[in-house]
C-alpha cells in the first residue's frame, strides 16, 4: 500500500513539472512516506527526520539567506503524530487523509509560503496508473479501498486510515484495462482489507468485483490483448472470506493460486483479546474449504506472538496451528504496543526477552515448513512470469510462479514480460532454479 501511495504521489509531483533527484543533497523537497503499523517503522522515520534536520542546518549554515530543502511528512505517521513531527524538522505535514491535498503542498513549496490547512473535505485519489516503485514493469499495485472497520485491538490503522471507502468498480476496471495497454501483465489489488470491499451498499461486493475483473481480462484475451493475466489480491481477512469468493477464485484461472491470510495466532483466547473475530477452528475450517476447492493453493499469514497475557500454552497452540496448516512463507513478529489502541493499556505484558525467544520459536518453525514445501515441488513444471534480470547474474533472469515462488531461469533478455513453461529443477535457499 505504501509503495502504490509513494508512487501516486511521485505522479502527482511529475504532473506539475517536478524531476526526480539524483540525491537528497541536490532536492528542493525531500518526501518520507511513513508508516505507523509497527514502533520499529516509526523509529526509523525519526532517524531520518533527525538527519535531515541536520543536514538543512548545516546547508543554511554554508549558505546564509539561500532557502533550502522542504521537507514534507506524509503517511500515517502524519496523521497520528501531526503537528509534533514539525519540531522534529518537518516542514510540511500531510496525513493520509490529507493527500489530495498534495498539489497544494507542492504549490506551497514552490512559492515558499506555508500550506494553510482548509475545512474542505478530502477526496481520496486512488489512481495507480504508473509503475515507479513497483518491483517490475510488468507488474502493478491497484488500490481499490481505503480504510478499516475492524479495529483489532493492537492495530493502528482504523485510527490513522479511517473507516472503509470502497472504489468505483468502473474505474478499477478502466484502471487494469489501461494497465494492460501500458504492459502490465499481472496486477495486485490492494485495501486493508479487500474482502469487505462493498460498493453503494452492497451492490457490487468483492466475489462480484472480482467476477467483473475476470470477464473484462477474458473478453481482452479473445481480442487478442496482451494485457493483464494474472491477478493476487491483499489483503484477507478471515471472517469475511466467504464461500462465494473461494467459488469465483476456484472457477477463474486469472487468479493466482495464492492467498495471504493473516491468521495472527492459535489460541483462541488470544485471538479473542485481539478483537480478530474469528477462531482457530472457523480459521482452519476456511483452510480446509480453500484447499478443496483451489487444491494447488498455496497460503501465506502474519503471527503476532508476545500479546499481553499470552502464556507458553497460548504460543503452542499457535505452533500446532501453523504445523497444520504448513504456510509458504508468513510475517512474524511481536507485540509492540500502539499508543492509542485497545491493547496498549492491556495487563500482563511479556517481558521483551521471552517475547523474542518465542518469536525466534515461531521463525524456526516457519523455516522449516518454507523448506519442506519447496522442496516438494521439485522437479515439477511451474508457469512463470518472468519480471527481469538476476541482480546477482545478468544473463540469468528472475520470475515467479502463480504460487508466489521465485524462479531462476536463463532465456533471451526479450522474455522479460513475459509467460513460460519452466521445471523447477534445483533449490537454492528459498529460490528455484531451472536448467530448461
Amino acid at each position: 500500500m505504501n509503495n502504490a501511495e509513494s508512487a501516486a504521489l511521485s505522479l502527482a509531483a511529475r504532473e506539475r513539472g517536478w524531476i526526480e533527484a539524483a540525491s537528497p543533497s541536490e532536492a528542493d523537497l525531500i518526501l518520507l512516506n511513513t508508516c505507523s503499523v509497527r514502533e520499529t517503522a516509526e523509529r526509523r522515520v525519526r532517524g531520518r527526520l533527525a538527519h535531515y534536520k541536520a543536514m538543512k542546518k548545516k546547508c543554511i549554515a554554508a549558505s546564509p539567506g539561500s532557502r533550502p530543502f522542504s521537507l514534507v511528512i506524509a503517511g500515517c505517521m502524519a496523521q497520528r503524530l501531526g503537528e509534533k513531527l514539525k519540531e522534529a524538522g518537518a516542514d510540511y505535514v500531510m496525513g493520509t487523509f490529507a493527500r489530495s491535498r498534495f498539489p497544494l503542498i507542492l504549490e506551497a513549496v514552490e512559492l515558499g509560503l506555508p500550506f494553510v490547512e482548509s475545512d474542505e473535505k478530502p477526496v481520496f485519489s486512488f489512481s495507480s496508473l504508473h509503475n515507479d516503485g513497483q518491483e517490475s514493469p510488468f507488474r502493478s499495485f491497484v488500490p481499490i479501498m481505503h480504510g478499516c472497520n475492524n479495529f483489532c485491538s493492537y492495530c493502528i490503522v482504523p485510527y490513522v486510515r479511517g473507516g472503509e471507502v470502497s472504489r468505483d468498480p468502473v474505474e478499477i476496471l478502466n484502471e487494469i484495462r489501461l494497465l494492460g495497454e501500458r504492459g502490465v501483465r499481472e496486477i495486485t489489488l490492494l485495501g486493508q482489507n479487500v474482502n469487505s470491499y462493498n460498493w453503494k451498499e452492497g451492490s457490487v461486493n468483492f466475489p462480484c468485483l472480482l467476477e467483473m475483473i475476470a470477464k473484462s481480462i477474458d473478453t481482452a484475451r479473445d481480442m487478442n490483448s496482451t494485457g493483464v493475466r494474472w491477478v493476487r489480491f491483499l489483503a484477507s481477512h478471515p471472517k469475511d472470506l466467504s464461500d462465494d469468493l473461494i467459488r469465483v477464485i476456484a472457477e477463474n484461472p486469472c487468479f493466482c493460486r495464492h492467498i495471504h491470510l493473516p491468521v495472527q495466532h492459535g489460541s483462541n483466547r488470544i485471538l479473542a483479546a485481539m478483537n480478530r473475530r474469528y477462531t482457530r477452528e472457523h480459521y482452519l475450517e476456511l483452510v480446509k474449504r480453500l484447499r478443496s476447492a483451489i487444491p494447488d493453493l498455496s497460503l501465506s499469514t502474519d503471527i503476532l506472538v508476545g500479546f499481553p497475557g499470552e502464556t507458553e500454552e497460548d504460543l503452542e497452540k499457535a505452533l500446532d496451528l501453523m504445523d497444520e496448516v504448513k504456510f509458504l512463507y508468513s510475517y512474524m513478529y511481536h507485540f509492540n504496543p500502539r499508543e492509542g489502541t485497545a491493547a496498549y493499556s492491556l495487563p500482563d505484558r511479556v517481558d521483551e526477552g521471552v517475547k523474542r525467544q518465542r518469536l525466534l520459536r515461531v521463525i524456526d518453525l516457519q523455516k522449516r515448513h518454507t523448506r519442506e514445501l519447496l522442496k516438494s515441488r521439485l522437479g515439477q513444471e511451474a508457469e512463470v512470469l518472468i519480471e527481469g534480470f538476476s541482480r546477482k547474474n545478468a544473463d540469468e533472469l528472475i520470475s515467479r510462479t502463480e504460487r508466489d515462488e521465485m524462479l531462476i531461469l536463463k532465456r533471451d533478455a526479450g522474455a522479460v514480460g513475459s509467460f513460460c513453461k519452466a521445471t523447477l529443477n534445483t533449490l537454492r535457499g528459498n529460490t528455484f532454479r531451472s536448467t530448461k
